[in-house]
Formats: C-alpha cells, structure tokens, sequence
C-alpha cells in the first residue's frame, strides 16, 4: 500500500484539528505544526499561543462552540470555561487519532515556494528543520499580535498599573483598588471591564471612538446566536438590499437587549452598519448602576491624568486597551505576501481560501467574523480536505481569479462578516448544505433554527445517520424553536425572501410549513 501523502498543517487549534481530521479521513497523512505544548491554539492555555484570560467563558453557546462529530459532554454549561473548551479539543484530537501526527513546541520560521511544492523551515527542541510539503494548510489563527493604537503621551504614562493589552489580562485581582481605564468596544474589552467592576476596581471607565450596539449572551433564556444565525438570516444577507438587512439586525438586537442609551451609556449611530456590534452579557447593567463610566475616545496621556475628545480629564492606575488585533504571518516569505497582497487587515483569497497563483496551499480561518467559528472552521475544512481529495472540484483558474479581484474591490469596506454568511460560502463548496425539499420534516428547524454543526451532515459527503435527529434536538434545546407552528413574523420573513428570490419556490415552502403546522 502506499504512503498517504503528507500535509503540513501550520496550527493545532480548532481549524487546524479540523483539517487534520478530515484529511486524514481523505487519504492524506497530516502533519500538525504546533508552537504550544498542547493543541487548542487560543484554547491551549499556553501563553505563548494564547491571548485567553483564566477566568474567560465563551462568547459563542455551547452547541456552536463544538465540532459535529463530538458534542459537549453532558452537564457541559451554556457558555463553557475556556479550560473545558480546551479540553474538548484535546479530547476531539485523541478520539481521531491527530495527537499521534502532532509537533508541539515547534515554530514555523519560514514557508517557501520550492519547485511544485513548499519548503517549510521550523525549529523544535531538537534545533533547525526543512521539509518539503505538496499541500500546506494555513491555520495559525487571526488573532495574536496585539493592536494598540497611537495614543499622544502613552507612553509616558504613570499609572503603578501600566499599559496592557486585554491578550495579556490575567486576572481582576491585580487591579483592586486601581483606577482602570478599558479603551475599546470588543467583546474582551466589555467583559474585562465588568470582571473588573465587580472584582474590586476602585472605578472602571470604558472610552471608545463610537457606541456599538451591545448584544447579550442570553435573551429570555435563549443563547442569542441561536437567533441571530440561521439559514434564513443567510438567505436574506444574500437576497435583500443591505440597509434591509441592516434594519432587520438593528431591530433583533434592540428586542434582545435594548439600546444602549437606555443604560446610560452613548446613542449608538443611527445606521446599524456605522454603529457595528459587539456582545457582553453584564456591562450594560453595570453602566446602567453607575459601576462602570463610559467616556469618549482619548485625546492625550500626561502622567497618570488622561484627556478625552470631549476636554474631560481623569486620572487613572492602569489602562487596558481591546483594540483588536493586526493579522500576522511572519513565516511566509516576500513573495507569497506579495501574491496576497498582505497588510495588517487584508489578505486576498477567493472564497477566504485559496489563491490560483499558489497552489497547493489553503487558508483556514483567516477571515475576520462575528459570531460562532467553529462550525465555519469545520465547513472550511472539508471543503480543503474534499477539494484535494477529489471528491470535490478545485476551483477552476478563471473563479479563483474572479474570486481574488472581487475581494480587492472591496478592500475600502469593513472586513467583518457575519458567521451565517461564512457557513453558506463553504458548506456550498463543500457540496453539504442541506436541501429543505429533502427534509420537508425538519425545514423550520433547518431554516429558522441555529446553523449547528450536526445541520451539516444531514446530507452529501459524510453524512451521519442521526444528524436529523440532532438537528431537531438542537433546534429546540432552549426553547426558541418548539413549536411547529410559524410565527408572522417567520412567515413574513420568508414571503419577503420570496418576492425578490427567482431560485427557491418560498411561496411553496410557506404554504407547506404553514399546513404542517395546522
């Protein structure tokens, strides 16, 4: 029999897991090029490969923060400790067999184009290598270099808590009794802010260049990226005019969570795109009892005392910022970047995962998205894994192009999306997203509830046998899609879906779910 071919794999977080995972099912031997001491990637716990603080929870609910052939173990929290989210992986990689074709504690220093494969230099314990791969997978993760913008006078300040960034926050403690002041509107920001605020901080004060609208974990219950990434929230991204959309996710968020202004923090901007979204579960409530400040983005540092836009001035122990991250691939030499036309924000891939002028290699989440990654990761995965099996076409050279330009167009615009819009790229790709006129049983929870990993194997390559029964047990499991019956609202939705939308017959579908639920 002879030797499955070898794909290095740079990264053994949940996309590179995932990728080893189904390549190896695919006939490939991966090779999974770790710098931590553990798989997990930002979930690992090692420092070095890891931006988590101890205490973090996810931000993304337990069921759309797992892969689809391991669901969490029972009892597992709603929002899991970050620990248990590491030890899943762990588990995830032993169940198939990836531990065994893992390097840990090894850098990748250098990618290189040679002849029709790729030079890949590394270091481990044992000193210097180069190894010569066919297939490359790019999975280190988006976010490890720490972006800390240009503040006048930062770096004078005075403060005894010094300037840090919130990929190096540890803990509330070493902040009792200290000023604190948070910049920032990400979700890490607003959470460390209201870790801070009930852990001792003698005062806590966020200041950020505009007020996002703020989304809660939970509303009434219900995890709200159950609600706000389905299928029909995919379809009406693809088919309805942006503002449309815009509105639409402005009014869910206003029904989940209210606005912030009713807390007392700043009007967020009119336009839901302008005023972007981020998501916490208690700093509005904090705002709201006076425990945390807001204030508006700094003007200047001298000292301890800090200038904002407005002319206010406070002093402060120690300042935080959760200002982002730059994207960072140091290995690929000058010319591979110049190919992606890599910056800071940017890289240029058609479908976020291939590029027609490297071949043989492929990108794993890389993109910048809000909401759940790992089922992305996992669709992602297939799609590569599938692609270089066979058992999917390759991108021609002509789409990959067309790909490639469309993304340079829009380089001007923001560079978030939305996760229901990455599970539709890839699951399409990899020829898995279901087809509701072969699930007529399960097309409210297919369309209305969260897009699950296990909604994904209901059919084409790696289909499981009891998919639809997961599906139906997951849709349901906190309530928000029970019953059979369509709301108005979930008709309109569909009926508007439908008046712009020349290739699915919603007409037919409303007509069907409305009589089942008869």
């Amino acid at each position: 029999m002879p030797p499955m071919p070898q794909v290095a794999i740079v990264g053994g977080g949940p996309a590179g897991l995932s990728a080893a995972r189904y390549l190896l099912h695919e006939g490939f031997e991966p090779v999974i090029l770790e710098r931590a001491t553990a798989l997990g990637g930002q979930w690992s716990g090692d420092r070095r490969a890891s931006g988590i603080w101890p205490s973090m929870h996810t931000n993304t609910s337990r069921i759309l923060t797992a892969l689809s052939d391991r669901p969490h173990l029972p009892g597992t929290p709603v929002y899991p400790a970050n620990q248990a989210v590491g030890a899943y992986l762990r588990d995830y990689a032993g169940h198939f067999g990836l531990a065994a074709n893992a390097r840990l504690e090894t850098t990748v220093q250098r990618i290189t184009r040679s002849g029709a494969g790729w030079d890949v230099h590394t270091v481990d314990r044992s000193g210097a290598h180069v190894e010569n791969y066919a297939r490359v997978v790019i999975a280190p993760g988006r976010y490890h270099r720490a972006l800390v913008p240009q503040v006048p006078g930062l770096a004078g300040f005075a403060g005894t808590g010094g300037v840090t960034h919130t990929s190096e926050y540890t803990e509330a403690a070493r902040y009792r009794g200290q000023r604190v002041l948070v910049a920032g509107c990400s979700i890490s920001a607003l959470e460390i802010a209201s870790e801070l605020a009930v852990g001792g901080a003698e005062r806590v004060v966020t200041t950020n260049r505009r007020q996002r609208y703020v989304l809660p974990k939970l509303s009434a219950g219900v995890p709200t990226d159950h609600l706000a990434f389905s299928r029909v929230g995919a379809l009406a991204a693809e088919l309805l005019p942006p503002d449309r959309v815009a509105a639409a996710m402005k009014a869910f968020v206003l029904r989940c969570g209210g606005s912030p202004d009713q807390y007392g923090a700043p009007a967020p901007p009119e336009h839901f795109a302008a005023a972007g979204i981020t998501l916490a579960q208690h700093y509005l409530p904090l705002v709201a009892e006076g425990r945390i400040g807001i204030r508006p983005w700094i003007g200047g540092i001298d000292g301890r005392r800090v200038t904002f836009d407005d002319g206010s001035s406070e002093e402060f122990d120690a300042v935080i910022f959760g200002t982002g991250y730059r994207l960072d691939l140091p290995f690929l030499d000058a010319a591979i970047s110049r190919v992606l036309d890599l910056d800071v924000e940017h890289l240029d891939l058609h479908a976020f995962t291939f590029h027609p002028e490297l071949p043989g290699l492929a990108f794993l989440g890389l993109f910048h998205q809000i909401g759940p990654l790992f089922p992305v990761l996992e669709l992602q995965a297939r799609w590569v894994a599938y692609a270089w099996s066979g058992a999917r076409p390759v991108p021609g050279e002509a789409a990959m192009r067309a790909g490639v330009e469309a993304v340079r167009r829009r380089r001007h615009l923001p560079q978030i999306v939305p996760m229901h819009t990455t599970a539709r790229v890839f699951a399409a790709a990899a020829g898995v997203d279901p087809d509701l006129a072969a699930w007529p049983g399960l097309a409210r929870a297919v369309l209305f509830g969260p897009l699950t990993p296990s909604s994904f194997r209901l059919s084409g390559r790696d289909a499981l046998p009891d998919a639809p029964a997961r599906v139906e047990r997951d849709a349901a499991a906190f309530g928000a899609v029970t019953s059979p019956v369509l709301t108005g609202e979930q008709c309109a939705q569909l009926q508007a879906l439908g008046a712009v939308s020349r290739d699915l017959d919603f007409a037919a579908l409303v007509g069907r779910l409305t009589a089942a639920s008869s």
